[in-house]
């Protein structure tokens, strides 16, 4: 199944020659299974996000070169080195204690907060085991860094053995095979004597994806609401800085973002753009500090998060079940990046025809229902906003990537009350 729209960029122009790509108080409705309608004919998915990000999280599994203080994890020494790229880094790993989701599931996406100063970076590995026991080797989710000046950041590419694989940023279970459990190695990387990164959390999204067609949920309110994120489109930047993607249908992942960081105040500063003459310069900027060298895109989902997280507080990957449970996070004033799919005739009203992956940003609902979005495939920022039919963007999302959304907010914007039946947050 094709996830994400770095993966057919090339295909696209070739086949489709088309431009594709406060908080909820609790008990306001409860968690009432009759408000949200069922998935009909269909078997819905089943998330559980989970994040280490205490010390106490950080004791509880093995170190080597480093120490946690205030809930960050740095180096502290002795450190080891290892030789990348050509340049000689020492570094601490941890390895964290074994983490059982309470659920079964067939795919992982991880994310992290970290901060890395020049020529420090950090790489993520995950260590997966079946419900029979068989534990997969460690597989590298990604080597990442803030900056590209010593370091490239870039996924390591696929990765198999019997009991997973890994393709970019998403691990998945082998066929036959699945998963309850899962730990990670991070090995946080500076150069001799330098200031090293800090990680400050760490964790994934675990899912048992959606089968058939979804039926479309209901509402959480009735009123009308339209959160302020400003609107930018990823086709005006057509051909721009190809170095990092070329602007146009590669960028819909980071103009989504910009427009996020638009909205908490966050964008790229005048002084971090001026290497590049393009006006919204903020936006290739933020293409720029996402892109991936691995894969030759920008739409890694945690690379993207992790930005989020550097920059505004707090980001992560997660998965929801619908379009009731993302309206919590609209009411509580945190705006989704989503992840949605569809086929030509799916999505009326959308600027592009169809789409094997596309990025956009939930920012609201109308009075009826209808989702709000901030649509990057736009040809003009004047025409980014829009409104889409809620069955229709509600299966594009859920049958597309399994109602994947990035979350990334403030200290000012809590996330919102999640029901106990519900683990993605």
């Amino acid at each position: 199944m094709i996830r994400h729209p770095r993966v057919l960029v090339s295909l696209l122009a070739l086949v489709l020659i088309v431009v594709p790509l406060g908080v909820l108080s609790h008990g306001l409705d409860g968690d009432d299974p009759g408000v949200r309608a069922r998935l009909a004919a269909s078997t819905p998915g089943v998330h559980t996000y989970r994040s280490l990000t205490s010390d106490a999280d950080f004791a509880a599994g093995t170190v080597a070169g480093l120490r946690s203080s205030g809930g960050t994890l740095g180096i502290v020494g002795p450190v080891r080195t290892r030789t990348w790229g050509g340049r000689t880094f020492e570094y601490g790993a941890w390895t964290s204690a074994w983490v059982s989701p309470g659920q079964t599931f067939a795919e992982l996406i991880p994310s992290w907060n970290a901060t890395t100063p020049p020529g420090a970076w950090i790489q993520v590995l995950v260590q997966v085991r079946s419900t029979t026991g068989k534990v997969s080797g460690f597989k590298d989710l990604g080597r990442w860094s803030t900056r590209d000046g010593v370091f490239q950041r870039s996924s390591a590419g696929r990765q198999a053995d019997t009991v997973a694989e890994v393709s970019t940023d998403t691990l998945r279970a082998r066929t036959g095979v699945a998963l309850s459990g899962y730990r990670f190695l991070v090995r946080l990387m500076r150069l001799p004597q330098k200031a090293g990164p800090g990680l400050r959390s760490i964790g994934a999204v675990v899912s048992r994806l959606p089968a058939g067609t979804p039926s479309t949920s209901g509402r959480l309110r009735r009123s009308a609401i339209a959160l302020p994120v400003p609107a930018y489109s990823q086709m005006t930047h057509r051909g721009q800085n190809p170095e990092y993607g070329g602007g146009g249908e590669a960028w819909c992942s980071p103009t989504s973002l910009a427009m996020v960081l638009g909205y908490y105040k966050r964008l790229p500063t005048p002084a971090e753009y001026a290497w590049t003459p393009y006006r919204q310069g903020w936006v290739n900027h933020v293409a720029r500090l996402t892109y991936d060298n691995g894969y030759e895109g920008t739409g890694n989902w945690p690379f993207n998060t992790a930005i989020g997280a550097a920059r505004v507080g707090e980001g992560f990957v997660t998965r929801l079940p619908d379009l009731y449970t993302a309206e919590r996070f609209i009411r509580a004033g945190i705006p989704l990046i989503v992840s949605i799919r569809f086929a030509r005739g799916q999505l009326s009203g959308a600027p592009i025809s169809s789409t094997p992956g596309h990025l956009l940003v939930l920012v609201g609902f109308t009075s009826t229902g209808r989702p709000v979005v901030n649509d990057p495939a736009a040809p003009r920022d004047s025409t980014v906003r829009r409104s889409y039919d809620r069955g229709q963007f509600e299966r594009a999302w859920l049958t597309g990537s399994g109602g994947m959304a990035y979350v990334i907010r403030d200290a000012a914007h809590p996330l919102p009350w999640r029901p106990a039946t519900i683990k993605a947050w």
